[in-house]
């Protein structure tokens, strides 16, 4: 077996169920999420080549996957849609009654209203617990054009889904100096 196949399979053994997580999280639907990261993972190993470690290949398929993701939805609107077609609109939130809502289906739901890019840099930013500077790096982005998607996306989020708290915990440290301020 050469080492690029090893890579492949150990990658998809042992990182495969977080991946397709990520995928599903993105596209919401699980043979699209099935789809995206299979294409993910031909185009990561299609030359043939290993990557380094397995840390390496995980970061390079899941960077493939966002940039797939984002490119669909891209093409997707540049589709021409026929005058007498409508196009199945985002997964729409109803209020419940009963104020007893399963807040991982709600938030599933408002995550699918967001574009391409704002739901990813959200995925990536709260779900997966990565700083502003990783998600940037993750997605190719500049870091103020992350925190414009995380803003509009959150903002979006807030109006649809109040109750699930999305507040930012990313600080800097400040350290004083023993002295006091010189």
């Amino acid at each position: 077996m050469s080492a690029w196949a090893r890579m492949l399979d150990t990658l998809v053994r042992e990182r495969g169920p977080a991946l397709y997580g990520y995928a599903y999280v993105l596209t919401g639907s699980r043979e699209a999420a099935e789809d995206l990261m299979q294409d993910a993972l031909v185009r990561t190993f299609r030359s043939g080549r290993a990557l380094g470690s397995l840390d390496s290949a995980h970061a390079y398929v899941k960077r493939c996957i966002s940039t797939a993701f984002i490119d669909s939805g891209r093409r997707a609107a540049a589709r021409p849609r026929s005058a007498g077609i409508e196009a199945p609109e985002a997964a729409a939130i109803a209020p419940d009654a009963s104020r007893h809502v399963d807040d991982a289906v709600t938030l599933q739901a408002a995550l699918l209203t967001l574009t391409p890019r704002e739901r990813a840099c959200v995925v990536l930013r709260y779900l997966e617990d990565m700083t502003v500077a990783g998600v940037a790096q993750t997605l190719g982005l500049a870091e103020g054009t992350v925190k414009r998607y995380l803003s509009d996306g959150v903002a979006r989020l807030r109006e649809t889904v109040p109750q699930i708290d999305f507040t930012d915990v990313e600080t800097v440290a400040v350290h004083q100096h023993p002295g006091g301020i010189r």
